[in-house]
């Protein structure tokens, strides 16, 4: 083993410093931390960066992000909070285009699971990160939690497709497009009694309840007879049988699965039933995923499209360099029926 690597790897030798590096570039401790932060301008060579860069990774020097927080007056932080909720192909896509976006900007972006607590406690627990902008995907933050971040130094906190919370930045998803997007088109096919698979799992209610809102205020405003029925689903077969015969009692014509994943088990339970898809029952999913495309017959579904990452890290730089600036209320959503065989 190489004696460097081997003296460097022992616990008991104190990690290498800035003066190290400079000692070993043969210059001084402000022109390592020009280099090494990227705030040097046009104020060092080429040929002295590439010697502090060859020194630092010789070393194996890396910058004290708490010493450079506190040179900065921010952390550079940014905490994506997390919710139970299972994140799909659409939303993990868009925390990558994010990320991405807010590594160009300088941000450090860490995504948050779920955390003990609600509300204030939340909160408190963020805070002690001393992020400098939180961007929440879980209803629980609420007006005081707003505060508590804001007075520990945090000068952005926007929430992201829960309800607005005083003192935040809303960037909206309005779930009730989805299923309004979907009502519309079973209804503009004839269909007048539609059925709304409902998931169990309690974790999806923060999209379940507004997507059957939005299909009940489609539904009412068409009248005509048009009725609507919420239907539980566990995600297995025996509940998907279950719901089956269900649809067979209520006579629905029509059904929209919540999402494709949902409305693939309920489409495979109606044909097992003997209900041919589209004729008795007409199907709509939601997600537009490869997976409903490959289904017979072919899946219909509601597409979405978020802003792009690069448009919202614009966003958070501009709030965090602006904190009094007048609150975001911004839509981030867009919906699209694509309609296949199944409807």
């Amino acid at each position: 083993m190489d004696s460097d690597r081997a003296h460097h790897a022992d616990p008991a030798v104190p990690p290498p410093t800035s003066a190290d590096v400079a000692r070993l570039a043969g210059v001084s401790r402000a022109t390592v931390s020009f280099v090494l932060n990227n705030t040097a301008g046009g104020r060092v060579g080429e040929r002295t960066r590439a010697k502090v860069l060859a020194a630092a990774d010789q070393l194996g020097y890396v910058p004290h992000a708490a010493a450079r927080s506190l040179r900065a007056g921010r952390t550079g932080l940014v905490l994506l909070v997390g919710s139970a909720v299972p994140i799909g192909p659409l939303f993990s896509g868009f925390y990558r285009d994010l990320q991405d976006a807010l590594h160009r900007h300088g941000y450090t972006p860490v995504l948050l699971g779920p955390t003990a607590g609600s509300g204030e406690a939340a909160a408190r627990a963020w805070a002690e990160l001393r992020p400098t902008a939180v961007l929440c995907l879980t209803p629980g933050l609420t007006p005081g939690g707003v505060r508590i971040l804001l007075r520990s130094g945090t000068r952005a906190v926007l929430t992201l497709g829960t309800p607005p919370v005083a003192g935040a930045h809303a960037l909206i998803m309005d779930q009730s497009e989805v299923g309004a997007s979907a009502a519309a088109h079973l209804l503009e096919r004839g269909r007048r009694r539609i059925g709304v698979v409902m998931p169990a799992d309690p974790a999806l209610s923060l999209f379940s309840a507004p997507r059957l809102a939005g299909v009940r205020a489609v539904a009412e405003s068409a009248g005509a007879g048009a009725v609507v029925e919420p239907l539980p689903l566990d995600y297995t077969e025996e509940s998907a049988a279950e719901l089956a015969t269900r649809c067979r009692e209520l006579t629905l014509d029509g059904l929209f699965g919540y999402n494709d994943e949902y409305a693939m088990l309920a489409q495979r339970a109606l044909q097992d039933a003997g209900l041919d898809v589209p004729r008795s029952v007409a199907v709509v999913g939601a997600d537009d995923l490869l997976l409903a495309r490959l289904l017979r017959p072919r899946l219909s579904s509601v597409r979405m499209r978020l802003t792009s990452g690069e448009e919202l890290a614009d966003l958070v730089d501009r709030v965090v360099a602006d904190p009094e600036s007048a609150p975001v209320d911004r839509d981030l959503m867009t919906v699209q029926l694509i309609a296949r065989e199944s409807s």
